[in-house]
């Protein structure tokens, strides 16, 4: 059941940076980044194991590469803008560096 909730956690957090980073410019991205973050650390807080924080990490992952690509109408929820290219790399950065902390 921990697999799954961590699983959830990680996707939903995914939606919830997909859909904050453009707003208010600046606010939005560093609020998307702060709350994955803090998210995923809490995984780890919470259950105690580092394989839990890795499978939020890579649904978090999983869910912005795929709104970062078109989709069958080629529709795209990540832009290729500057927040855009910023939460792809910075996120992947900082989810990566969250997973490899102690617990």
């Amino acid at each position: 059941m921990k697999i799954f909730y961590s699983i959830f956690i990680g996707v939903a957090l995914g939606i919830g940076s997909i859909f904050l980073h453009l707003v208010l410019a600046p606010v939005g991205f560093i609020f998307a980044l702060i709350s994955s973050v803090v998210g995923i650390w809490a995984i780890g807080r919470m259950w105690g194991k580092r394989y839990l924080k890795a499978l939020a990490g890579l649904a978090w992952l999983l869910i912005i590469m795929r709104a970062g690509t078109p989709g069958i109408s080629n529709e795209i929820l990540i832009q290729g803008n500057v927040l855009g290219n910023a939460l792809i790399n910075f996120g992947f950065l900082t989810i990566i560096g969250v997973v490899a902390l102690p617990i």
